[in-house]
């Protein structure tokens, strides 16, 4: 590898063929980076003072919103300097490094919404039995293997395209190192690599995604069967940011993720890809924060120990 490998860094092209609107999109998508940040801080911080949010619910929203400020984290800061400076190379450890961080956090997301879709179907279907099926052992244990499982198969997929050998151009037609993009500019025999990448994909996405199917649909005739109206909708309530979340994110993961590489398009992807790169980790606080009570009390609760209120009026 060391020897067909003549290319020792990378150039992201991101928007520079959109000109002097960069520093538009610089204003806009450092003011969402900051709002991601200040609103996933604030669900954890939430969830890890107020003591009424310690179940098994709010625990895996805090992990996923651990994993989402460091999945931004690995892509966005480094996009925000490229719309500002003329030189927007990379390293090429510098791209690995981003790609396994990216794919790691990336799919920890997937399986962790699998997660929240299969604790939503213990709560509401088997809820004497939910103690023990979501006690926190089961919780750390299954969070853990989210976790380790992401990284394992992210480790996997970088390794396939960096593996390849790169010696033509070096110039990414993307904002960061994604996979499509990357392996785009490989010399050697791709099809091998991107099939078992596809394949990745596909249990990556479609496996939670079942499973999520699944659980919503016992779900779905467990409440059903609530007598009540007013039941039926505060059992539904619990469930419809994680479906909302779990829309978005998969739709589209899956438009960019599920198909061959070949059939990349890079403006195209690029929109969907900034989607769920952005919006999705800002969709997430504020959906679980303006739809969700329980947060908006627990909030409520810690603006008025902080005093903030009574000192300004």
């Amino acid at each position: 590898m060391a020897n067909s490998t003549t290319i020792t860094e990378f150039l992201l092209l991101g928007f520079s063929s959109l000109g002097n609107f960069q520093l538009v999109l610089f204003v806009i998508f450092l003011s969402l980076y900051v709002i991601i940040l200040s609103g996933n801080i604030t669900i954890i911080s939430v969830i890890h003072l107020d003591r009424s949010l310690h179940t098994p619910m709010y625990f895996f929203l805090c992990v996923l919103s651990i994993s989402e400020t460091f999945y931004t984290v690995a892509i966005l800061p480094k996009m925000l300097i490229n719309l500002l400076s003329v030189l927007r190379t990379l390293s090429f450890m510098s791209c690995a490094t981003q790609m396994f961080f990216f794919l790691g956090f990336a799919v920890t997301n997937c399986l962790l919404l699998g997660v929240m879709g299969y604790d939503r179907y213990a709560a509401i279907c088997q809820p004497l039995h939910y103690p023990i099926l979501m006690s926190w052992r089961v919780c750390g244990q299954l969070a853990a293997t989210c976790i380790v499982s992401g990284f394992l198969i992210s480790m996997v997929g970088t390794s396939l395209v960096f593996s390849l050998p790169f010696c033509g151009s070096n110039k990414v037609n993307h904002y960061f190192c994604d996979i499509s993009p990357v392996i785009r500019l490989a010399c050697g025999d791709t099809h091998i690599n991107e099939l078992v990448i596809f394949i990745g994909g596909v249990v990556v996405l479609v496996v939670p995604l079942f499973f999520i199917c699944i659980s919503y649909g016992f779900i779905a005739r467990t409440i059903m069967r609530i007598p009540s109206a007013e039941g039926k909708r505060k059992a539904f309530s619990t469930c419809a940011s994680h479906l909302t979340v779990v829309i978005v994110h998969y739709g589209c993961a899956s438009f960019v993720y599920l198909r061959p590489s070949a059939r990349y398009t890079s403006g195209k992807d690029r929109l969907v890809t900034v989607t769920y790169t952005i919006i999705t980790p800002l969709l997430n606080p504020m959906v679980y924060s303006l739809r969700n009570k329980d947060v908006q009390i627990a909030l409520r609760k810690m603006i008025g120990k902080t005093g903030f209120f009574s000192k300004i009026s």
